[in-house]
């Protein structure tokens, strides 16, 4: 659904519906909260979740890597080939829960790790800036501190709305919203084939960074212009087939400071989310 005919469903709600705002809820809020659980068949322990922490504007996107297929030069190559049996470069980047982009660092190496990079993005002239009292999602080959959050250690959890204790609660949530970043790399990778072939191609790192960059900027404007939801839905139906059970690694360790501001969110998150969760 595109802005304006949100807009206007919102308006002929009001006109029509007699719909109005709560003291918890705009019109707006309410009107998407149905939507999203019509298109997403959630539940509303999940549902409410989702929606005061965007509210408290708390958390504002999550962060993960993508391997790019990259040309370069034989004596280069072992640098480049990580993940994949041919070189690729590992481009970071943060998107907002509508799946735009608001941070995207390439040109890594293949075989430097997410978290080496993430030090970079935080450290640079032009770094990836951590509002205070706002944070990310990323996974457990993340650093946890206030501006991070990661999922809890080595602790399984169906994604499914079934948890024993919090911290599997807090982990399947998290592994919800955290989403996000994988299907705005994957509608990326469709809209633009030029960056997701597996075939070598004809231009070298630097080129190959600013066709991403272009990339990335097309795809936040085709997100407002031309969401495509038929594409969206390819991307989700791939993701859905991911694994039904999953287990984190051990994340690097930040600061004490830091790794303890973000236990101390992490903490009462999965807390009042219990809460909620055991009414």
């Amino acid at each position: 659904m595109t802005p304006l005919a949100f807009t206007d469903l919102c308006e002929m709600l009001v006109r029509e519906g007699d719909l109005r705002p709560t003291l918890q809820a705009t019109v707006e809020e309410q009107v998407a909260k149905t939507l999203y659980l019509l298109a997403h068949n959630t539940t509303n322990r999940e549902l409410a979740f989702i929606f005061r922490r965007s509210r408290e504007s708390n958390c504002i996107g999550a962060i993960d890597g993508t391997h790019i297929r990259v040309k370069v030069s034989q004596r280069e190559a072992p640098r480049y080939r990580g993940r994949k049996d041919y070189p690729t470069q590992n481009v970071l980047a943060a998107c907002t829960f509508d799946l735009k982009f608001t941070y995207v660092l390439a040109g890594w190496e293949g075989t430097a790790s997410d978290s080496r990079i993430m030090k970079e993005a935080l450290n640079r002239q032009d770094p990836l800036k951590l509002p205070e009292g706002k944070y990310y999602l990323v996974d457990a080959g993340l650093m946890l501190r206030s501006g991070l959050i990661t999922p809890h250690r080595g602790e399984r959890y169906h994604l499914k709305e079934y948890s024993r204790n919090p911290r599997e609660l807090f982990n399947l949530r998290h592994a919800s919203l955290r989403n996000a970043i994988e299907r705005a790399f994957g509608v990326l990778k469709k809209r633009f084939p030029i960056i997701s072939s597996s075939t070598e191609p004809s231009y070298g790192v630097e080129t190959q960074k600013l066709i991403i960059f272009s990339c990335c900027i097309l795809h936040n404007y085709l997100r407002g212009a031309d969401p495509n939801d038929e594409l969206l839905a390819q991307v989700d139906a791939e993701l859905m087939n991911d694994n039904d059970m999953h287990e984190e690694p051990p994340n690097p360790r930040e600061s004490s400071e830091e790794f303890r501001k973000g236990e101390l969110i992490r903490d009462g998150i999965a807390a009042d989310m219990w809460a909620n969760y055991q009414v």
